[in-house]
């Protein structure tokens, strides 16, 4: 690969490349949490957990070489109204660390998450402003990706309560809440009445399912409680994540693009809430429904990463999208 070459495909990496250590990071909490619950002794978690720490540095790295060489580019991409939405994925990956350690690394747990909080509070400020005073968006821009910046605010609980922040996690919470069933309504009523979404968005269906599986768990950290509202939240990610499964093959139909990483952290995040649902009931079967999707998620993520790693190697991943 000439010098050249390596400039061009920086210049169009992109920031949704980000989904894949939501994805890795995702996969990496629910197995530790299952480690715990199920008192697996391998610890399989430490797995994913190293490729997500390795693929954010690279990423940052990478991307901030972008930013430095091509900065139109990444204008451009702030502009876009889709791939704006994949800005908060840098925050979430932060948020998403410092879950990852904070029972292995407190103190590096405490600065991830409040780096990653920060960071997310800005982009989401920056992203609802762009909302706002758009010149440009029309309904058919509008996908379930929207739902990033909103997933951050309501990760932030998961961490910022164990690390002693309750105030700020409340903050956090309420805007990703609200924001939340105001976006559902939207993306509801888009998918319903407007043109369909194009192929290489289909994927994102599944972030549908994100909000309401981290919200659960948020909210069960901010109250402890399993009361009729968390129950709300559990049973609607588990509606949206048997009504998304009953349609796999069409997901798997589709040509692979780094969107197919959407597929990834959701599940994660219903399978985690999940376990959580048999901590707290004793059910058998939430267990079962509970290792069915843990073992789905490892599957996909292990697809993922040699679908991943193919269109790398056969340079179809950083190039200019038509």
């Amino acid at each position: 690969m000439t010098n050249i070459d390596v400039k061009s495909r920086l210049q169009f990496l992109p920031v949704t490349f980000f989904a894949v250590v939501m994805g890795l990071s995702g996969l990496a909490i629910a197995w530790h949490h299952a480690e715990a619950v199920f008192q697996v002794d391998i610890p399989i978690s430490n797995g994913p957990l190293f490729l997500a720490v390795v693929t954010f540095l690279a990423l940052l790295v990478l991307y901030g070489l972008k930013l430095l060489r091509f900065r139109d580019a990444v204008r451009a991409e702030l502009g876009h109204p889709i791939q704006l939405n994949f800005f908060p994925a840098v925050s979430i990956s932060f948020i998403l660390l410092g879950i990852a350690f904070l029972s292995r690394e407190p103190g590096l747990a405490r600065v991830l998450w409040g780096l990653g909080a920060s960071l997310h509070l800005l982009l989401t400020l920056y992203v609802m402003s762009v909302w706002i005073h758009h010149e440009h968006f029309e309904i058919q821009h509008i996908n379930p990706a929207w739902f990033i910046p909103v997933v951050g605010n309501v990760l932030v609980p998961i961490a910022g309560v164990p690390l002693g922040y309750p105030e700020i996690s409340w903050f956090f919470f309420s805007v990703g809440m609200v924001f939340w069933l105001l976006l559902f309504a939207i993306i509801l009523y888009r998918v319903l009445f407007h043109q369909p979404l194009a192929e290489r968005l289909m994927p994102t269906f599944f972030i549908l399912i994100a909000p309401p599986a981290v919200g659960f768990l948020a909210y069960s950290q901010l109250t402890g409680a399993l009361d009729p509202f968390a129950r709300v939240l559990y049973y609607i990610g588990l509606f949206l994540t048997l009504l998304l499964l009953t349609q796999a093959s069409r997901f798997f139909s589709i040509k692979y693009y780094l969107s197919w990483w959407a597929y990834s952290f959701p599940l994660a995040a219903i399978s985690i809430a999940t376990l959580v649902m048999y901590q707290k009931t004793g059910l058998a079967a939430f267990a079962a429904i509970a290792w069915a999707l843990l073992s789905l998620v490892s599957l996909v993520v292990v697809y993922l990463l040699y679908r991943t790693a193919q269109a790398v190697f056969a340079r179809s991943i950083c190039v200019p999208s038509h």
